[in-house]
């Protein structure tokens, strides 16, 4: 049974604005040193930045409370991308029974996330 959708767009000119005038305190702030990793191993980051900020995003529009920006991640399986969570957002999902659902994408000047959180 889904529990809860949610979606997040975002503009990458805009993202582009901050990362330029923030560059390391952005990334930091937002993401986890992996996602950055993966982020800058792309030929334009930029994409794989805005598809991983409406990720979070996205997350939290279904989530009943709020959380941290890197309470929260995103992690490649082969070429699937999946939500990570902080340990106490973890057991809250399994405590709930509740799994989550991730798909990304992007193009030149936006990126998008929806997230599904199931009760299977």
């Amino acid at each position: 049974m889904i529990v809860a959708v949610g979606i997040d767009v975002a503009n990458l000119e805009r993202l582009r604005a901050v990362w330029q005038r923030h560059p390391e305190r952005f990334l930091y702030r937002h993401f986890t040193p992996e996602e950055i990793r993966y982020c800058r191993s792309k030929a334009d980051p930029l994409q794989s930045i805005g598809a991983r900020f409406s990720a979070k995003e996205a997350f939290q529009k279904c989530w009943p409370e709020t959380h941290g920006w890197q309470d929260v991640w995103v992690e490649m399986e082969g070429v699937k991308p999946v939500l990570k969570f902080s340990p106490e957002i973890q057991a809250e999902m399994n405590k709930r029974g509740w799994v989550a659902h991730l798909s990304l994408t992007h193009d030149k000047d936006m990126a998008a996330a929806v997230v599904v959180l199931e009760r299977p």
